[in-house]
């Protein structure tokens, strides 16, 4: 489930309440550490391009990749002449990364003004916590009045989810008076987004591994973070390995066995790393056939299974806006 590379950081998705819904309660709010996709960058030590999809169509990326070849290639191409932005015939890094960071802020506004609107329908200029929590976690109240002696294992992850939400809301609510205002709420839904919110995100990502509730994670956590082992005495992948060297060489920086607070940190938040220019990078690196470090509407068009997917791949959402195509 969590990213088995660098590129880490929370990332708050798939969580998008409604009132009617209710959610799950193996769900949760912090599903990731990247900021541009849900999918992993890198699967069993290879490279994962539903990750690329993502970080570059953002939504869009689903009914992409549901699309015939050829009008996957025609709206790649449109999609082209938009990140050009000086219309030279080519896409720098620049504009590149530019698009990128346009489609994950795309995704964090509908995701805003979806929420918003069922949590706040008549448009006021706050969401009091107690209109929040009725919403989403109102049925708690049904179950514990009919259970009251013997609750279910379902009714404690609800309200440990409950909990963890009225926490993080706590944390965003800045002016304490339990209400949130639209960029207050933006910073509860996506807190990896916020510098005042990223303490917040490091708990919930501990707390997410860390099986033994000691506060800090083992490199046993660490692997089971992302590998579930079949039969007993089954080899672990070589990129399971490494990944114990990984924790054991760089995460580990005080080389005590686990991971601490500062630790997790500097792991899901790695100072002076920019995520959109590291996946910009990459993108033009695998799609550059002249080397030229930037790349032609054709070079794209060439790799478009690497930029938009096929209809074998389940991820994304967009390219059905007509309006644009």
């Amino acid at each position: 489930m969590k990213m088995i590379f660098v590129f880490a950081m929370s990332i708050c998705l798939l969580f998008n309440y409604a009132v009617s819904a209710i959610p799950k309660p193996e769900e949760k709010r912090v599903l990731d550490h990247d900021p541009l996709s849900h999918a992993q960058h890198y699967q069993n030590d290879e490279h994962n391009k539903q990750y690329d999809h993502e970080a570059f169509l953002g939504e869009d990326a689903k009914t992409f990749d549901q699309l015939e070849a050829d009008e996957s290639r025609r709206r790649l191409g449109l999609i082209v002449d938009k990140i050009d932005g000086d219309s030279d015939g080519f896409v720098n890094l620049s504009e590149l990364k530019a698009w990128i960071q346009y489609t994950q802020r795309r995704y964090i506004d509908d995701d805003v003004n979806r929420q918003w609107k069922t949590h706040n329908p008549n448009n006021t200029d706050k969401v009091h916590w107690d209109t929040y929590r009725k919403n989403v976690y109102g049925f708690l109240d049904e179950l514990a009045s009919q259970e009251p002696d013997h609750p279910s294992d379902e009714h404690f992850s609800y309200r440990a989810m409950m909990k963890r939400d009225r926490r993080r809301w706590s944390i965003a609510d800045r002016d304490g008076d339990d209400e949130l205002t639209r960029e207050e709420f933006t910073d509860f839904l996506h807190p990896e987004e916020s510098s005042h919110m990223r303490d917040v995100v490091v708990t919930e990502t501990i707390e997410d591994i860390d099986k033994d509730n000691d506060g800090q994670v083992s490199v046993e956590e660490y692997i089971g973070d992302m590998y579930r082992q079949g039969e007993q005495n089954e080899e672990e992948p070589d990129w399971v390995k490494h990944e114990r060297e990984t924790f054991t060489n760089f995460r580990d920086k005080n080389k005590d066995g686990f991971m601490d607070n500062q630790e997790v940190k500097d792991w899901i938040t790695p100072a002076d790393f920019d995520h959109a220019e590291a996946e910009a990078r990459h993108l033009i690196y695998e799609a550059d056939s002249d080397a030229d470090e930037k790349l032609t509407k054709d070079e794209i068009i060439e790799k478009y299974d690497l930029f938009v997917g096929s209809q074998a791949t389940d991820f994304g959402e967009a390219l059905t806006r007509h309006d644009e195509f």
